[in-house]
């Protein structure tokens, strides 16, 4: 698939990093590096703008090498892109750690995982078909 992009940004487009990757890493797109200090949280830009074709979605999500060793994660994880957005692609860092992290021009912060969806008609009714797990929520599965 093909998706129309604009690289404002003075990187590469963003790449999968292996042949099996589902997430493309996003970089930031910073003039000056930004520092975020623990339970901060930013937007980054960037630099790219997208134009995704009806029935999908850019998901943004954190990378797990960052999330690991610093802490780093997206807030609003994963955020999502719609086909119809032409803004710039921004990723909400938060720092859930306890010490400061600084973010540099040019770093992976994030992966874009493309993905497609559906929109959903609602059909009102009075009772749902039953299951076996019923009304059961969190933890209602067992401890595994």
């Amino acid at each position: 698939m093909k998706v129309k992009v604009i690289n404002k940004s003075k990187h590469p487009l963003p790449e999968y990093q292996t042949p099996l990757s589902a997430g493309l890493d996003l970089r930031a797109n910073l003039d000056e590096a930004v520092s975020l200090g623990p339970l901060e949280r930013k937007l980054i830009g960037t630099g790219l703008f997208i134009e995704l074709p009806a029935g999908y979605e850019a998901q943004i999500r954190p990378r797990s090498g960052l999330a690991f060793k610093h802490g780093l994660s997206v807030l609003n994880t994963p955020g999502t892109v719609d086909a119809d957005y032409r803004g710039e692609v921004k990723v909400l860092l938060v720092n859930l750690s306890n010490e400061p992290f600084t973010v540099q021009d040019g770093e992976r912060i994030a992966q874009m995982v493309i993905a497609q969806h559906q929109q959903i008609q609602w059909e009102a009714v009075e009772v749902l078909t039953e299951t076996e797990r019923g009304a059961g929520g969190y933890g209602s599965t067992g401890k595994s």
